[in-house]
């Protein structure tokens, strides 16, 4: 049988799923490293017994295993040839928790933020927290032996793991946990006794103790290993932790080989269950002192004296990633505490018991460094304020990926770990080494345990570049040997530091480390060339040296850069796995079904792939893309969760333009993004229209005909449009005058919506105008019908240029129909009108934005509105918290003094548009709404008012709970008296 047949076949005997299309493969030939390689297939198990299936096709054909679990490896840990196995999707269970013995067992599946959510329930906390925490998984951060800001007080998962059970090579299940002295010699005992019928892991006992027993190899590990004294240490295979153990060491902790598998990397068994050490709640009192330096090499001589006032973590940020965050739309908000422009920001978290005790660590410190001088501002933030410093912080890794351009911060270098008290000589030698080159580098990270993420920035698509990603790696491998510290802290070997591991712990040592895998995996299945017998770190990479790629030409602006180079802003890091308990919107369909190709990442990498390796004269001209672009929502949440701001919805909107130019628009495109003409036309005879769309076994024919789905219930028209009301209207003639956008769902369907809007400023005392203007093409634009789109862009530009302006601004109640003069306009008009848009963007608000922007100046008070006590929960809309804020909202909410307004955790709604009326997507919408959105708003009493300013999300939300939500002018205008 041929190798398809053979995987055919292997697919029929799993209970889960098997893929070897090109889609799913390519989607997992990468990670968040710049490693690149095409796997044989993709499985996705449900049972162990699948694994074992896996395990035992990989030995019988010369195939090989690669676990995986989020994909966010920075090393190219999960990049290889063979099958990759996702535990992601169904492994997710926390099996038990046990409060008096302060355990946890849970599937490797788990996201490390989510077990935390579960184990507060207990009073308990699992330590160790990486930057990726929100999508992190407890299977990832074993096999990478996963640190994290608050290492100085929780070490390493290693620390953590008491138990793990697995599945060895030959396929036999096997659990492995701490035995002293006693238990230990007898499970040697046994493997003597049967010899030549001992099992593979009864051999594994007997060969890695002939290992560790021998005087040559004890005095070699202890001597070339790092020191001791550093945390962070993921070199080759932990001999030296093993070493550490009883009958090896007196008095050394009991013997576990949870030692040597924490950090292997899924090279030596796949783990299906972990048990975890976890501790009690940390103190509940948290001050981050943010001290400011004028330079790096200040920042680490005063960490040195923060760490005398035993912080829970200590963490760095350098000048570069603070001028990142500054052109980023979430995390500008997150820089109000720093001030000026300081080389570095030392980020000190101190805990206690009360706010005194904090405030008396934080003067001390202060005073002690400035004594030393070091140091100019020293602010220290509490409460609730603490998540944005350190959502700043964990930022660094995607903002990095913001540099317009091939040029990138390189993770090569980036996870160097040596004595927290060799940090500032070490980190000057090492930047010493970058001036040589002609290079520099971003500094962040975690100074409180002797590691710096440095990536110097690169351009891995030269021939020059490559050579500096290979010659830095090189010199900076013998500058870590020189301090004898680790060339990987916490992010592992891979592909990328697995050739230096021999430099690392000498030839000797390096032998052993091979040893390790032979008697571990002796058919060689489990994750081959990490660790040992890696391939040369230059090789496997996602960029081939002087590629060339053809200039595209879109019809969307993308400043600085091209469509390709925006795909290739997402370096793989994968926030877009975070799970609706994280929050956020991004990404909607991830959430629903926890499928790697319904990731924002996935969208971007398939892109990127076909634009780079396509050989047709249209690049965009391919059915994979639209197969993975196809259940993205176009929400607009990663343009602002994503922290490198991959604008996905962009690029299908560019994708599908590009894509129709070869296979036509279909019908159904064409009937959506002509939504305003239709409704113009069947305005004339609105009754006709809600006859059928009114009336279920009409409106199911007629859903089946568009292709909707024909349980989704349709807008109805109004009996007159808005515009027609508005003619006859006689306002309120006042100096306070504003323009009202009058979008095509207002002016067709929400006609009384609009009218309520019209009423509600005229008796706040405003003079509402309808300028001469268009629809707004949001339609178009959700279609990808950007020819559409830009000529309506470029009138309306044209015809509100002169007419919009600071004193008087235009306003909208659609927002997603408002904000395409924010958002998409300025990257989508004529050259000439490109300045008049941005000018024009500045001065258009949704009509919260408004509001709130007159509460600010006193021009509408709360006393226009009722003092009665209610409810309101909140839900935004997805381009509202994207390019906006909920606040605005929430404020202007707020103007009935009683009304208590609570902002319902949800992203997106599901509806996103015409996308849950289709029929192919109506149950994912429904179960995007599920998430979180429909079952808060079920619990609410009758009297809670829903509130919704979408009106995509009002219907969305009337279909699924049969709640009717109203716009906040609708509520407002209610409230008045």
């Amino acid at each position: 049988m041929t190798n398809h047949n053979l995987l055919a076949q292997l697919a029929t005997n799993l209970e889960g799923e098997l893929h070897y299309d090109t889609v799913m493969r390519t989607l997992y030939a990468t990670d968040a490293s710049a490693y690149r390689e095409m796997p044989t297939a993709v499985a996705i198990p449900k049972t162990i017994n699948d694994i074992k299936t896996l395990i035992n096709f990989a030995r019988e054909n010369g195939s090989s295993i690669i676990p995986r679990t989020a994909g966010t490896s920075l090393a190219g840990q999960v990049v290889g040839n063979g099958i990759v196995v996702d535990v992601s999707k169904n492994f997710t269970k926390i099996l038990e928790v046990n409060k008096d013995e302060h355990w946890v067992r849970v599937q490797p599946g788990v996201v490390r933020d989510v077990l935390n959510m579960e184990l507060k329930k207990y009073g308990l906390f699992f330590g160790p927290e990486t930057s990726t925490a929100n999508r992190a998984m407890i299977g990832g951060m074993v096999g990478n032996n996963s640190c994290g800001s608050n290492s100085v007080v929780y070490g390493s998962t290693r620390e953590h793991v008491m138990e793990v059970k697995g599945i060895l090579a030959d396929g036999s299940e096997v659990e492995f946990k701490s035995s002293n002295i006693g238990e230990l010699q007898e499970l040697l005992a046994i493997a003597e006794r049967k010899n030549g019928t001992a099992t593979l892991s009864e051999k594994i006992y007997r060969e890695m103790n002939s290992i560790l027993v021998k005087p040559e190899n004890q005095t070699e590990i202890r001597k070339e290993f790092p020191k001791p004294s550093i945390e962070r240490r993921n070199t080759g295979y932990a001999l030296d932790m093993l070493l550490n153990c009883e009958p090896f060491t007196e008095g050394g902790k009991p013997f576990n080989f949870c030692e040597l598998i924490s950090g292997s990397e899924g090279t030596l068994c796949f783990l299906t269950e972990i048990k975890l050490h976890v501790n009690d709640m940390p103190p509940p009192e948290i001050g981050l002192v943010c001290g400011h330096f004028n330079t790096i090499d200040e920042s680490l001589r005063a960490n040195l004296i923060a760490l005398k006032y035993k912080p829970s973590a200590s963490e760095l940020m350098d000048h570069y990633i603070l001028e990142c965050t500054k052109a980023n739309k979430e995390h500008s908000q997150n820089r109000f505490f720093v001030q000026g422009d300081p080389g570095a920001i030392l980020v000190v978290e101190l805990r206690g018991d009360s706010h005194a005790e904090i405030e008396a660590k934080a003067i001390a410190m202060e005073a002690e460094m400035r004594a030393a001088g070091l140091g100019y501002h020293f602010p220290v933030v509490y409460g609730a304020d603490t998540k944005k410093v350190w959502d700043l912080r964990k930022a660094g890794l995607g903002l990095l990926s913001n540099l317009p351009g091939d040029e990138k911060a390189v993770a090569v270098i980036e996870d160097t770990a040596v004595d927290v008290n060799d940090l500032p000589d070490f980190i000057r030698e090492f930047n010493e080494i970058l001036d040589k080159n002609n290079l520099y580098c971003v500094h962040y990270a975690h100074a409180g345990s002797g590691e710096i993420h440095l990536r110097p920035i690169i351009n891995l698509k030269t021939v020059e570049g490559n050579k500096q990603f290979r010659l830095i790696a090189e010199e900076i491998a013998t500058l870590v040997k020189k301090f004898n510290g680790s060339l990987s802290g916490e992010h592992g070997d891979g592909r990328l530091r697995g050739e230096f591991i021999k430099q690392m712990v000498g030839e000797h040592n390096y032998q052993l480390m091979k040893d390790v895998k032979r008697i571990w995996d002796p058919y060689n299945i489990f994750n081959p060339n990490k660790v040992v017998d890696t391939p040369p770190m230059d090789t496997f990479l996602r960029y081939t040296p002087g590629q060339q790629t053809p200039k595209f030409e879109t019809t969307f602006r993308f400043t600085d850069q091209d469509i390709l180079q925006h795909a290739e802003q997402c370096n793989g890091s994968g926030d877009c796995r975070k799970t609706h308990l994280s929050g956020g919107t991004m990404c909607p369909s991830y959430m629903a079904t926890r499928n790697e190709k319904e990731t924002t990442r996935a969208r971007a990498n398939i892109l990127r792939e076909f634009l780079t390796h396509s050989d047709k004269a249209n690049r965009f001209d391919h059915k994979e893309i639209k197969e993975v672009f196809d259940l993205c929502l176009a929400c607009k949440g990663c343009k602002s969760d994503c922290p490198s701001n991959v604008d996905v919805a962009k690029l299908k909107m560019e994708f599908l333009h590009q894509y129709y130019k070869e296979n036509g628009v279909p019908i159904r495109s064409r009937l959506v993004g002509n939504f305003s003409k239709l409704s113009g036309l069947f305005s004339y005879i609105p009754w006709a229209y809600n006859l059928v769309f009114d009336t279920p076994a009409l409106r199911k024919i007629a859903n089946n005909i568009v292709g909707f789905h024909p349980d989704r219930t349709m807008p109805l028209l109004a009996k007159k449009t808005f515009k027609n009301w508005f003619k006859s209207h006689e306002g309120t003639k006042t100096q306070r005058k504003v323009y009202l956008f009058v979008d095509e769902f207002t002016n067709y369907n929400d006609v009384e919506i609009g009218i309520t809007a019209v009423k509600l400023l005229n008796r706040l005392g405003y003079e509402v105008i309808v300028p001469n203007h268009v629809e707004s093409g949001r339609p178009q634009l959700s279609k990808g019908l950007l020819d559409d789109a830009k000529k309506l862009a470029n009138q309306n530009v044209s015809l509100l240029k002169n007419v919009v302006s600071e004193d008087i601004p235009l306003v909208g109640i659609e927002p997603s129909a408002i904000l395409t003069f924010r958002d998409e306009y300025p990257d989508l008009v004529d050259e000439n009108l490109l300045e008049d848009a941005k000018k024009l963007s500045n001065n258009v608000f949704m009509m919260e934005e408004f509001i709130a922007k007159e509460i600010d100046a006193k021009r509408i008070s709360k006393s226009a509105f009722t003092t009665e006590k209610r409810l309101v929960k909140l839900h935004g809309h997805c381009q509202q918290k994207s390019l906006s804020s909920l606040v605005p909202a929430k404020k202007s909410l707020s103007l009935p003094t009683n009304y208590e307004v609570q902002i319902i955790p949800s992203g997106c709604c599901g509806m996103a548009g015409s996308f849950g009326y289709e029929k192919e997507h109506f149950e994912l919408s429904n179960q995007v709404g599920e998430l979180v959105l429909f079952p808060t708003i079920r619990q609410q009493a009758n009297d809670v008012i829903i509130a919704a300013s979408g009106t995509s999300c009002r219907h969305q939300i009337h279909d699924g709970t049969g709640r009717t939500a109203k716009h906040a002018v609708e509520i407002l205008f209610e409230a008045l008296v």
